[in-house]
Protein backbone atom coordinates (compact mmCIF):
# COMPACT_ATOMS: atom_id res chain seq x y z
CA UNK A 1 0.00 0.00 0.00
CA UNK A 2 1.13 3.53 -0.62
CA UNK A 3 0.02 6.85 0.84
CA UNK A 4 -2.74 7.16 -1.80
CA UNK A 5 -4.48 3.94 -0.72
CA UNK A 6 -4.26 4.35 3.05
CA UNK A 7 -7.11 6.58 4.23
CA UNK A 8 -6.41 9.35 6.71
CA UNK A 9 -7.91 8.71 10.14
CA UNK A 10 -11.25 10.39 10.71
CA UNK A 11 -13.20 10.92 13.93
CA UNK A 12 -15.65 8.30 15.12
CA UNK A 13 -18.16 10.24 17.21
CA UNK A 14 -19.55 8.60 20.32
CA UNK A 15 -22.80 9.61 22.05
CA UNK A 16 -20.64 11.73 24.39
CA UNK A 17 -18.56 13.44 21.69
CA UNK A 18 -21.20 13.78 18.94
CA UNK A 19 -22.26 17.33 19.95
CA UNK A 20 -18.64 18.49 19.51
CA UNK A 21 -18.36 17.00 16.00
CA UNK A 22 -21.87 18.14 15.02
CA UNK A 23 -20.96 21.72 16.00
CA UNK A 24 -17.79 21.63 13.88
CA UNK A 25 -19.92 20.57 10.90
CA UNK A 26 -21.90 23.83 11.45
CA UNK A 27 -18.65 25.88 11.66
CA UNK A 28 -19.05 26.29 15.42
CA UNK A 29 -16.89 25.29 18.36
CA UNK A 30 -18.77 23.85 21.33
CA UNK A 31 -17.16 22.85 24.61
CA UNK A 32 -18.53 21.06 27.60
CA UNK A 33 -18.81 22.92 30.87
CA UNK A 34 -19.50 21.43 34.26
CA UNK A 35 -22.65 22.93 35.73
CA UNK A 36 -21.49 22.12 39.27
CA UNK A 37 -17.93 23.52 39.41
CA UNK A 38 -18.09 25.57 36.15
CA UNK A 39 -14.84 24.12 34.75
CA UNK A 40 -14.47 23.83 30.98
CA UNK A 41 -13.91 20.27 29.80
CA UNK A 42 -12.18 18.98 26.67
CA UNK A 43 -12.08 16.19 25.37
CA UNK A 44 -15.79 15.44 25.76
CA UNK A 45 -16.55 13.27 28.78
CA UNK A 46 -19.49 11.96 30.74
CA UNK A 47 -18.08 13.24 34.05
CA UNK A 48 -16.24 16.39 35.02
CA UNK A 49 -12.57 15.55 35.63
CA UNK A 50 -12.41 18.22 38.36
CA UNK A 51 -15.39 17.32 40.56
CA UNK A 52 -16.77 14.10 38.96
CA UNK A 53 -20.19 15.64 38.43
CA UNK A 54 -22.34 14.29 35.59
CA UNK A 55 -23.98 17.71 35.17
CA UNK A 56 -22.32 18.58 31.88
CA UNK A 57 -23.64 21.13 29.37
CA UNK A 58 -22.49 22.26 25.93
CA UNK A 59 -21.66 25.94 25.32
CA UNK A 60 -20.64 27.69 22.14
CA UNK A 61 -17.24 29.42 22.24
CA UNK A 62 -15.36 31.44 19.64
CA UNK A 63 -12.62 28.83 19.27
CA UNK A 64 -10.06 31.63 19.20
CA UNK A 65 -6.89 31.37 21.20
CA UNK A 66 -3.11 31.46 21.18
CA UNK A 67 -0.38 29.01 20.29
CA UNK A 68 0.65 27.37 23.58
CA UNK A 69 3.34 25.22 21.94
CA UNK A 70 4.03 23.75 18.52
CA UNK A 71 6.28 21.50 16.52
CA UNK A 72 7.01 21.31 12.81
CA UNK A 73 6.93 17.82 11.33
CA UNK A 74 9.16 17.90 8.26
CA UNK A 75 8.71 14.18 7.69
CA UNK A 76 5.22 12.65 7.55
CA UNK A 77 3.99 11.63 11.00
CA UNK A 78 2.37 8.66 9.23
CA UNK A 79 2.45 7.55 5.60
CA UNK A 80 -1.04 8.91 4.87
CA UNK A 81 0.09 12.45 5.79
CA UNK A 82 2.82 12.61 3.14
CA UNK A 83 0.94 15.38 1.33
CA UNK A 84 0.83 17.60 4.46
CA UNK A 85 4.53 18.25 5.13
CA UNK A 86 5.72 20.41 6.59
CA UNK A 87 2.91 19.96 9.10
CA UNK A 88 2.59 22.45 11.97
CA UNK A 89 1.24 20.53 14.95
CA UNK A 90 0.17 22.82 17.76
CA UNK A 91 -1.44 22.96 21.15
CA UNK A 92 -3.82 25.92 21.10
CA UNK A 93 -4.91 27.51 24.35
CA UNK A 94 -8.46 28.75 23.91
CA UNK A 95 -9.64 31.92 25.68
CA UNK A 96 -11.48 29.63 28.12
CA UNK A 97 -8.18 28.00 29.13
CA UNK A 98 -8.83 24.70 27.36
CA UNK A 99 -5.93 23.21 25.37
CA UNK A 100 -6.71 21.69 21.97
CA UNK A 101 -4.19 19.80 19.87
CA UNK A 102 -4.57 20.60 16.18
CA UNK A 103 -2.68 21.76 13.13
CA UNK A 104 -2.00 25.28 11.91
CA UNK A 105 -2.67 25.78 8.22
CA UNK A 106 -2.19 28.51 5.65
CA UNK A 107 1.22 29.78 6.72
CA UNK A 108 4.89 28.91 6.67
CA UNK A 109 6.38 27.24 9.74
CA UNK A 110 8.64 30.23 10.36
CA UNK A 111 5.56 32.46 10.75
CA UNK A 112 4.35 30.56 13.82
CA UNK A 113 5.43 31.54 17.33
CA UNK A 114 4.37 30.67 20.85
CA UNK A 115 1.76 33.22 21.88
CA UNK A 116 0.60 33.90 18.31
CA UNK A 117 -3.13 34.52 18.03
CA UNK A 118 -5.08 31.95 16.04
CA UNK A 119 -8.63 31.54 14.77
CA UNK A 120 -10.49 28.35 13.89
CA UNK A 121 -10.65 26.83 10.42
CA UNK A 122 -13.30 24.21 9.75
CA UNK A 123 -11.91 21.48 7.49
CA UNK A 124 -14.96 19.79 5.95
CA UNK A 125 -13.95 16.34 4.74
CA UNK A 126 -15.47 14.60 1.74
CA UNK A 127 -16.66 11.86 4.13
CA UNK A 128 -18.94 14.27 6.02
CA UNK A 129 -16.70 14.77 9.05
CA UNK A 130 -15.20 18.14 9.96
CA UNK A 131 -11.86 18.71 11.66
CA UNK A 132 -10.89 21.77 13.68
CA UNK A 133 -7.71 23.38 12.43
CA UNK A 134 -6.27 26.85 13.01
CA UNK A 135 -4.76 29.74 11.09
CA UNK A 136 -2.85 32.77 12.29
CA UNK A 137 -4.94 35.86 12.96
Amino acid sequence: MNDETIPKPRPLPTPTSAPYWDALARDEVMLQRCMKCHEWVHYPRRRCPSCLSTEMAWERVSGEGTVFTFSVARQPTAVMFGDEVPQIIAVVELREGVHITSTIVGCAPEDVAIGAEVVPVFDHGTDGSTLLRYRLR
